[in-house]
């Protein structure tokens, strides 16, 4: 049995790095979430699952188990025992090792605070979009320096989470010049970037939603689609109908941008089935759904991903999805933060974790999955949400024997190290993690 190391060591510590040199043995793992339950078959070991199941989609290796991280990418992955030598090596000390989380729904680029609207909600007023309307205002007053430097505070926060792949979103311009700025400054920060003009109607076009329909079409989709990957729209009462959301998306795809959709989060409507026939590559929200639409996400679980949002019901004191009934219909389901200044002002995706597992029904195996790889899926990406040899080395380390403490110590903060592409980011002060030459054959 594998213990946590605690005992000073006179061997030179790691430090967080700038650049990935070398190879490293990330060795002593306590537990080894790879999400490729081939691989975990592979190595001999994946028996059980210390959280009292088999290794199923975790692909979880017991310990002890090692990683080899050779630049930027994951070299190996076993049983301790089997492990090559490296460049340098590091000893987990019998800590859990998982993916990096996987956020692929955020609106991180805003200005201005809306606590104020917290707390009245708090205080009893329902939340409807309007609020959204408030930080448009805020967001155009900013200056793109104060937005590049939030933007750069929250995926800072995220990270020393374990967050190592974050979509992020306009939506909070609605004018050609505010879009395309916000999805420029994006571009500089992450690959995955999602042009939402359509995120409700400009102030400016109150009298006119078909007009500005076109402008998010036409003019703003010229300006913004050279910055983007994703094209979204906010489908739901107060925003955009089901006309108006396909000819955003379908304008979107034409140009080359893949389609996702906030779908279904105020109360029934077309979004899911939209998202669904469209081939979009997630339906975001998901929480009111009838028989046809679980069925229509099911049906199409190799394509449109079911995205839960639980920090925006946490927030709004709403009823959450039934995750649930979506995987026992066997749709595909991913967790993400939602952050954003009005509904879900969270960047903790260990947080979201936990939600789902005691509000969400989901199991503590399954809230991990959706949160690494179904957050990979949503974006489409097969290099990130898992541990397997070639997959980009986005690891995070538990300060924690099992990936269950995630959902099992709520609001304990259990980030020992993160790898993002290779390079040491973030490790807890104190830590006694060793790093020491590898062992010459």
């Amino acid at each position: 049995m594998t213990t946590q190391n605690t005992t000073p060591s006179a061997t030179p510590r790691t430090r967080p790095t700038d650049k990935a040199t070398g190879s490293t043995l990330v060795t002593n793992i306590g537990s080894l979430v790879t999400n490729d339950p081939v691989l975990a078959g592979s190595s001999g070991s994946s028996k059980s699952s210390k959280s009292g199941g088999s290794s199923g989609p975790l692909g979880l290796i017991p310990g002890p188990a090692a990683v080899v991280i050779d630049g930027d990418r994951v070299a190996w992955v076993g049983a301790a025992r089997d492990a090559p030598a490296a460049d340098a090596r590091l000893d987990a000390g019998g800590r859990a090792m998982l993916p990096g989380f996987v956020d692929s729904h955020s609106h991180l680029l805003f200005a201005g605070d809306r606590s104020a609207e917290f707390a009245a909600r708090m205080s009893g007023r329902p939340y409807t979009a309007g609020g959204i309307r408030t930080t448009v205002a805020a967001t155009r007053a900013a200056g793109g320096a104060e937005l590049d430097a939030t933007l750069t505070r929250f995926l800072a926060e995220g990270l020393r989470q374990g967050t190592t792949t974050q979509e992020t979103k306009s939506g909070y311009g609605l004018t050609v010049h505010d879009e395309a700025r916000a999805l420029e400054i994006a571009a500089r920060h992450t690959a995955e970037v999602t042009y939402l003009g359509a995120h409700v109607v400009a102030p400016e076009f109150a009298d006119d939603p078909a007009g500005y329909v076109a402008l998010v079409t036409g003019a703003m989709l010229d300006a913004c689609a050279p910055h983007a990957r994703w094209v979204d729209v906010f489908c739901e009462r107060g925003a955009f109908d089901g006309d108006q959301a396909r000819a955003v998306l379908t304008a979107g795809m034409a140009r080359g941008l893949a389609a996702r959709v906030h779908a279904n989060q105020l109360g029934h409507g077309p979004g899911v089935q939209l998202a669904v026939e469209l081939g979009a590559a997630s339906a975001d929200h998901c929480t009111y759904l009838t028989d046809a639409d679980v069925d229509a996400l099911a049906s199409a679980a190799d394509t449109t991903v079911a995205t839960l949002l639980p920090g925006a019901e946490f927030s709004t004191r709403a009823r959450y999805p039934d995750a649930r009934r979506l995987l026992d219909a066997g749709a595909s389901v991913a967790l993400s933060t939602d952050c954003n200044p009005g509904s879900s002002f969270t960047t903790s995706m260990p947080f979201c974790v936990a939600v789902a597992v005691r509000d969400m029904r989901m199991t503590p195996d399954e809230a991990v999955h959706a949160a690494t790889y179904g957050g990979a899926r949503a974006l489409r990406r097969n290099d990130v949400g898992v541990v397997a040899p070639g997959a980009r080395a986005d690891l995070l380390l538990l300060d924690a024997p099992s990936h269950v403490h995630l959902a099992y110590r709520p609001g304990v903060p259990l980030t020992a190290a993160v790898w993002k592409d290779g390079v040491l980011r973030e490790m807890r002060p104190g830590l006694l993690l060793d790093q020491q030459p590898a062992a010459q054959p």
